[in-house]
């Protein structure tokens, strides 16, 4: 048995002898596929004697295919030509790292996102990546999720759909949760940590996600994708393309629905998005639309669970408990939801002038409508009251009516649109240059109706409470240059970015929402990569991002202290590997932050963190991610990453309710919140049969605080002695995780069916109990710290079962 396993392996090319990493070589007979590595090797294991069919293809070059007879394991080389089509490759690759840029980064290719597309949202199949922490609402890794790249979230990490910003222009969040199972219409993306190179959107400060859509398929197709599993899980997933048509035209589209009933009490959801892309290809010229949408409808989990709660081991609901919409006597709210939809319109063109010059750009419209609905209790502690939305109480004869329960809507209607463009030139094979840049708008409506009252408060259904408008123009223009220079690649960047950002109203506190800012950034960044041959290299590099403050930041600050624009300084020096059998990054980091907006651990009414300025903090340090085939069939995919984050001169208030009064505590150096020191993956994948993979995946992060202070308290004030009882309570703080899935697929063809794909994943194995997010309010009160603490508890074990049917 073992003599009749054999291989074919070889090398990707261009005419020029460079090698070409990521180029997809397609068996055809069974049908199968590999991914050249970065040396622009692949291989095919466990073959048996025959003949076989061999494509190969890359993004801007034609198609070859190659026949072999194989009695014997096989070396088969591919150079490919440039294409005589264009295509969609040069509209992100002003904005992307090359393979040998100075900076660290990780490609992910369609078939990598395929393998863990069981339903869970993106940042879920990114988990494997190198310094990524992510969180989910529900427990289940559908619905609101989070995701954190070196201890940042998704606030600080700017994400682009085809080289156009995703993220809000206000809140600067980049929401998946809007646009449902995205990674069945994703061709490939690109993590960037750090501030890596210049984008659209608001700067990188903790790392960059460049995604590019489904690009041309040459044949037509048709693919059914159904999941289902724990907690009422469920995924259908309908795409099909028609392929060139006459060589020139394409058509792809999907339709998807997703619905979990969630681990959290009451945290459902229930998610539906289509995408359609057609394009026309020229002789030197692209045109491409793409039309995308995303509807979600959540019920909340955004208070997670209190402290005192997932401390009680006594209750059987200790771990899933959800106050959200509870209206007493164990009734709640059933429409306690978020309801958003998400419209994208995207209008890209690619020109190729000659073989130096090329361009592209892209015009674009995003709009956004939906509201949080919610029940509120008029009599309970927060002393909620009609003059809270504006209005005098009600007088009934003798009686005054100052309090009611009520369902308010807090809605957004917002519009984004604008212009981005890149300009390749390209004079030699040793140097480039990219210049780049674009001018957005957004335009968003905040405003919020009562639409129910239980007692008569003067007013007709949907009153308008508040109402206030938001305008932002984003303005950015940037120049990029790699030379080859013997064995060294010098690389430049500079941008420069201006913004001009105001709201005006009245904001839901009944407040004058009026507030305006003007930034302007200049963002250079320098390095240098220095070839020792094909397989290694070491780089370095420097570069300064800017990052302005988001409308919480500004809203949640007092007048006479608004918050301050960031400036982060990033040193990146790192050593890069690859072979046949091994290959690897060593990545060394050092970001050095002013006016950094760190999270102080609380969250807002509607969910959203609270941030403030410290002048001088930092993050350092290592990562490391590598690949190693151990045997034909057994391969070993391993990330870590050891950090320390801390801040210079913390200051720390807590509100002491005894006299009204504030402590203060201060930190000659502490940690910042939400940053783990350890975190690292393994993923072990073993190939027993073709087609089959059994794969065992794992997790870690070490403990993280909910806040700033490294769990300390106040000199002269203790923790009560019933909260030092609960460690849930008395710690400020996420413990540590270790958590372990197992994934398994296998793939084959019939006559009449290209590709069938069965796959079974299961989620947290071991039943770990863990949380991965949490928030915490402490204040003073009768002499002792009284830690207020909320978790978001991941589920226990729990699958998704899928089958794909590819025609």
């Amino acid at each position: 048995m073992a003599s009749a396993q054999l291989s074919i392996s070889g090398k990707v090319t261009n005419q020029a002898g460079e090698v070409l990493p990521g180029a997809t070589i397609t068996l055809l007979n069974p049908q199968q596929s590999a991914v050249t590595d970065a040396a622009g090797k692949y291989s095919f294991n466990n073959l048996k004697s025959g003949n076989y069919t061999l494509r190969a293809s890359y993004i801007g070059y034609q198609s070859l295919t190659k026949t072999t007879a194989l009695g014997a394991d096989q070396t088969l080389n591919f150079t490919l030509t440039a294409g005589a089509l264009t295509t969609d490759e040069v509209t992100i690759t002003a904005t992307r790292a090359g393979k040998n840029s100075p900076t660290a980064f990780t490609n992910l290719s369609k078939k990598d996102l395929e393998k863990n597309n069981f339903g869970q949202d993106l940042p879920y199949l990114l988990n494997q990546t190198p310094s990524v922490v992510i969180s989910s609402d529900g427990g289940t890794g559908i619905g609101y999720t989070g995701i954190r790249i070196r201890g940042s979230d998704a606030s600080r990490i700017n994400v682009t759909v085809n080289g156009i910003p995703l993220n809000d222009a206000e809140s600067q969040g980049a929401f998946f949760v809007d646009l449902p199972d995205f990674a069945s219409s994703i061709n490939n993306l690109q993590i960037q940590r750090g501030v890596g190179t210049s984008t659209n959107g608001a700067g990188a400060f903790g790392g960059s996600i460049n995604v590019q859509t489904a690009t041309r398929r040459d044949t037509a197709y048709a693919q059914l994708d159904n999941s289902a599993g724990s907690y009422g899980s469920l995924k259908n997933t309908v795409s099909a393309g028609t392929g060139l048509l006459g060589g020139r035209f394409s058509l792809d589209g999907r339709l998807s629905r997703i619905r979990s009933d969630g681990y959290i009490a009451r945290a459902s959801s229930r998610l539906k998005s289509f995408f359609v892309s057609a394009a026309y290809y020229g002789d030197n010229s692209t045109l491409r639309v793409n039309i995308f949408s995303g509807h979600e409808r959540t019920y909340q989990a955004w208070n997670g669970v209190a402290d005192y709660v997932i401390g009680d081991d006594s209750r059987p609901d200790n771990r899933t408990y959800n106050e959200l919409g509870d209206m007493g006597n164990n009734a709640y709210y059933k429409d306690q939801v978020d309801d958003y939809l998400q419209n994208h319109y995207q209008l890209l063109y690619d020109k190729k002038f000659s073989d130096k010059l090329s361009f592209s750009g892209a015009l674009h419209y995003t709009h956004g409508e939906g509201f949080y609905e919610e029940y509120k209790d008029g009599y309970n502690h927060t002393g909620e009251s009609v003059t809270d939305y504006g209005l005098t109480p009600v007088i009934y004869g003798t009686d005054t009516l100052t309090n009611t329960n009520l369902v308010r809507r807090q809605w957004l209607n917002n519009n984004f649109y604008g212009v981005t463009y890149a300009l390749k030139y390209q004079p030699t094979n040793k140097l480039n240059f990219n210049l780049g840049g674009a001018y957005n708008e957004y335009r968003g409506g905040h405003y919020g109706n009562i639409i129910y009252s239980e007692k008569s408060i003067g007013v007709s259904p949907n009153y308008e409470y508040y109402r206030n408008e938001a305008d932002k123009k984003d303005f950015n223009i940037f120049g990029r240059a790699e030379w080859h220079v013997d064995k060294f690649l010098i690389y430049a960047d500079m941008q420069y970015r201006h913004i001009n950002y105001s709201f005006y109203g009245i904001d839901q506190y009944q407040q004058n929402a009026q507030q305006t800012a003007q930034l302007n950034f200049f963002n250079p960044k320098a390095g240098v990569t220095y070839q020792f041959n094909d397989r290694s290299n070491v780089y370095a590099s420097f570069a300064v991002g800017n990052h302005e403050p988001n409308r919480d930041d500004y809203v949640q600050s007092p007048p006479q202290n608004r918050p301050k624009a960031e400036n982060l300084k990033d040193f990146e020096a790192g050593y890069r590997f690859s072979s046949s059998v091994f290959s690897g990054e060593l990545n060394a980091f050092y970001m050095l932050y002013k006016n950094q907006l760190v999270l102080t651990g609380a969250l807002n009414d509607v969910g959203s963190a609270v941030r403030t300025n410290v002048k001088d903090s930092y993050r350092a340090g290592l990562e490391f991610s590598g690949k190693v085939k151990i045997t034909s069939q057994l391969n070993w995919g391993l990330t870590a990453t050891w950090s320390t984050n801390k801040i210079k001169n913390y200051h720390q208030f807590f509100n002491n309710y005894d006299d009204g009064t504030q402590a203060e505590q201060v930190f000659a150096k502490t940690d910042i919140a939400y940053s783990p020191s350890l975190t690292g993956s393994s993923t072990i994948s073993y190939s027993p049969v073709k087609g089959g993979e059994i794969a065992f995946l794992s997790k870690y992060a070490s403990k993280q605080y909910l806040d700033n202070t490294m769990n300390r308290n106040p000199q002269g004030f203790n923790v009560t002695p019933e909260s030092a009882a609960n460690p849930y309570a008395a710690n400020r703080m996420l413990n540590s995780f270790f958590v372990n899935d197992v994934r398994l697929r296998y793939s084959f063809s019939v006559r009449s069916v290209k590709n069938i794909t069965v796959g079974l994943q299961v989620n947290n194995i071991f039943s770990e109990k863990y949380e991965s997010n949490g928030a915490t309010y402490p204040d003073i009160e009768g002499g002792h710290v009284i830690n207020y603490n909320y978790y978001f508890p991941q589920a226990p074990r729990n699958f998704m079962a899928s089958l794909s049917l590819g025609f």
